[in-house]
């Protein structure tokens, strides 16, 4: 089999750990010289390839490769561009072969979550019909941990150690002033249609009355007036009340509480604020003083407090994806499959893109408390393993040390450009 290089790319919302994955993907590929080539990364994402604008990994040193384990963000850029379907715009399938084929492509990995397992999964498509043969396997990645027939995501472990550390952190906070001062404490969290993320920091308290008091689940239709009456028990019982909040809470009707009345680049509702229109709420209706935070971007970037299970996840699944590219496999996402609980195993299997592809996994109805605020024993069952393990990075003067890469683009070899 002739040597073909590789195309590596990473899409949507960056972790804390996916840069952990194109290690992976990398290290794996440079031990494989007799079949595949140079590994080439998009700068932004699929972006990248429809622009021609290839990086070269192969001119960064191994040293430079390895610290991309403990930097967060995506070192090569990311994007949110969903390829449409070939009907609706054939151009850039007929680019995306182009610039494989002008650079002697053969092995496509893509790592992102269901929307990237979607362009993984229609690139290996095209492909064929386009009469160009290329290996597409996507990497799973996503802090919303919603892909299904993975039992974990690489991305979400970390951010749950994070929301579960600051909730704790935070409610010892509230706690220690609510005598005189703040009595309602919101954490806004990510998760737009899934709520493992919000679930995550009922791993904060165990006990009666520990916060987080209440946890607002995408799953569980918002009810006002529950909300309103929990918030005045936990003050009037505990001193205080602290709420966990999903981004994707919302009424029965399916209305966000955080609809921005925009739309994301994957056609999806734009969310944000559900934490001020919460205490907005909690202001009018009880009149308690209250302070409420947006974790954003924090959760996701902080490296820091990454979960070791995360990060030894996140190169697995890259590692995982090389090698059953170079084993001839096709159309496949590597996974996580949970062998035992406690003690917890996991390995590596796989799921067919096509299943994959735009599939949400929510949160199952069993680990939500019969009053809709709270996790059940099995929810922290499955959540502990995930947040186990401190895989803290080196550090320099007192801040955490990054990989700095070259990023050197490719001489492009196609004449004509392409405009998105």
């Amino acid at each position: 089999m002739a040597i073909k290089n590789a195309f590596y790319a990473q899409s949507g919302g960056v972790t804390a750990v996916i840069n952990a994955s194109a290690c992976g993907v990398i290290q794996t590929a440079r031990k494989h010289p007799d079949k595949i080539g140079k590994v080439f990364a998009g700068r932004n994402g699929i972006i990248g390839a429809l622009r021609e604008e290839l990086i070269d990994t192969s001119l960064e040193s191994d040293d430079a490769i390895q610290a991309l384990i403990h930097t967060p963000g995506g070192a090569f850029g990311s994007c949110r561009h969903k390829l449409k379907n070939i009907s609706e715009n054939r151009r850039e399938y007929e680019r995306l072969i182009e610039v494989f084929r002008a650079h002697d492509i053969g092995y496509f990995f893509y790592n992102g979550g269901g929307d990237s397992q979607d362009t993984a999964y229609k690139v290996s498509q095209i492909a064929d019909k386009m009469g160009y043969p290329i290996t597409c396997i996507g990497v799973p990645k996503t802090v919303d941990n919603d892909l299904p027939f993975t039992d974990c995501c690489p991305g979400f472990g970390s951010v749950a150690k994070y929301i579960a550390t600051s909730t704790l952190e935070a409610s010892l906070d509230i706690k220690s002033m609510c005598e005189t001062s703040t009595k309602v404490f919101i954490l806004e969290v990510m998760g737009r249609h899934a709520g493992w993320i919000a679930a995550s920091g009922g791993l904060a308290g165990q006990g009666e009355g520990e916060p987080p008091h209440i946890i607002l689940f995408p799953e569980i239709p918002f009810d006002r007036e529950a909300f309103l009456a929990r918030v005045d028990h936990c003050v009037k019982e505990y001193g205080y009340c602290v709420v966990v909040a999903s981004e994707g809470a919302q009424y029965e009707d399916g209305r966000f509480l955080a609809d921005a009345g925009a739309k994301d680049a994957f056609g999806h509702t734009q969310l944000g604020g559900v934490a001020p229109a919460l205490a907005n709420m909690v202001k009018q209706a009880l009149g308690h003083k209250y302070h409420w935070a947006v974790a954003d971007y924090l959760q996701r970037s902080a490296r820091h407090i990454a979960s070791a299970t995360d990060v030894q996840q996140a190169y697995a699944v890259g590692e995982a994806a090389v090698e059953m590219a170079i084993s001839g496999k096709q159309a496949l996402m590597p996974t996580i499959v949970r062998e035992q609980a406690k003690p917890y195993r996991w390995k590596i299997g796989e799921a067919p893109l096509s299943e994959v592809a735009n599939q949400e996994k929510k949160m199952p109805i069993h680990y939500i408390t019969d009053d809709g605020f709270g996790i059940t024993q099995d929810c922290r069952d499955y959540l502990e393993p995930l947040i186990a393990g401190e895989s803290f990075p080196p550090f320099d003067n007192g801040l955490p040390r990054v990989a700095k890469l070259k990023n050197q683009l490719v001489e492009k070899k196609l004449k004509t450009p392409f405009d998105l």
